[in-house]
């Protein structure tokens, strides 16, 4: 066993700048494990100053000096905020709680609607089964109900902390765009001279995830906009909670829109019923996801290597389980990380025999 792991460190480690690396790998995810709720703050500057500085070089681009294109692009960063913060968020938690309101009423129709089942389809369904159903979607309800209301009153000693967070992320995020070059450059000290893995692996990552982050963040407020605006025309209620959903449904690829579907076709079932002006709904919703699936990924995203749907599901899995919610937005990044880094990784070639010998 000691030869077999001499000869695997000798083969995959022999390279200096590979230990350095893999060094480097293994301290950003145990400080992202353990100390990331602390760096909080820092983290959500990167991404956001990463997401900006795509604006801020097509500003300098066009002509604009650095420092203006700085600017504007912290401007706009500032106004989204803004509008997100006094404009959709308090509609939503007032969609939220008028839907934890109206939810018994709506579960109620529901079970009319689920025991019809039985008798239509009796060799089929059971009423056990849709009884059981319905105890157990009333059941789930019901606490997320107690947890909306223990969330909004254990929320409140948290508004001084949420407050300190609105103050020092727009700050990091200023000097992170400011800086950007001062900061990569003393970063770029401590590492080796010659470094011609990790420049590859840079540019690779930097190139992918860059135009996947960006195209993302842009995605999900032309979907989440095209929707909200379609359901308020349509007349459908809760449209900005939907909307919002709908939005984040494109963060999962081949899963968020059929889940998000459900709770779509249930609110317009509910508001409507079964009818003409349902179908329409089902449809404009229809419509939404081709354009966005058949013109927009591939103007967005037609710079970005296409992952195997297997690999893509199993990477939000994977770090989905590990971080959450940022986990499933970056697992296509991280996972073009883990393939720039294995296709880059030196490997020394040696006899396979040396191995056990």
């Amino acid at each position: 066993m000691v030869r077999i792991l001499r000869g695997l460190a000798h083969k995959y480690f022999s390279d200096d700048e590979a230990v350095i690396l893999f060094l480097l790998l293994l301290g950003g995810v145990l400080t992202i494990m353990f100390l990331g709720a602390m760096l909080a703050p820092v983290i959500a500057s990167v991404i956001i100053a990463f997401i900006l500085q795509g604006l801020v070089t097509r500003l300098n681009q066009v002509g604009l000096p650095e420092l203006v294109s700085i600017v504007g692009g912290f401007v706009v960063f500032l106004g989204t905020l803004a509008a997100f913060l006094f404009g959709l968020l308090p509609l939503i938690w007032a969609q939220l709680a008028s839907l934890a309101t109206e939810a018994p009423r709506i579960f109620r129709e529901m079970r009319s609607y689920l025991e019809l089942l039985p008798e239509q389809y009796p060799n089929l369904i059971s009423m056990e089964a849709v009884n059981d159903f319905y105890h157990q979607v009333t059941s789930e309800l019901g606490n997320a109900t107690q947890w909306l209301v223990s969330f909004s009153l254990s929320s409140i000693p948290d508004l001084v902390g949420l407050l300190i967070y609105l103050v020092l992320v727009p700050i990091l995020v200023f000097f992170l765009l400011k800086d950007r070059r001062l900061i990569l450059g003393a970063i770029a000290h401590l590492l080796p001279n010659q470094r011609p893995m990790m420049s590859q692996i840079w540019q690779e990552v930097n190139q992918q995830c860059a135009n996947y982050v960006r195209g993302k963040a842009v995605e999900i407020l032309i979907v989440g906009g095209v929707t909200f605006i379609t359901f308020r025309l349509l007349g459908v209620p809760y449209a900005a909670l939907l909307s919002l959903l709908v939005g984040l449904s494109v963060v999962i690829p081949y899963i968020g829109a059929a889940v998000v579907t459900v709770p779509v076709a249930m609110i317009a079932l509910f508001a409507f019923g079964w009818g003409s002006h349902f179908i329409w709904v089902m449809v404009a919703y229809g419509i939404i996801q081709a354009l966005d699936g058949n013109v927009l990924v591939p103007l967005l995203f037609s710079e970005v290597n296409n992952l195997h749907p297997v690999v893509i599901i199993i990477a939000v899995l994977f770090f989905g389980g590990i971080w959450g919610l940022w986990g499933v937005f970056f697992a296509i990044p991280l996972a073009t990380m883990v393939k720039a880094v294995f296709s880059a990784w030196p490997v020394r070639p040696g006899n396979p025999e040396e191995l056990v010998e």
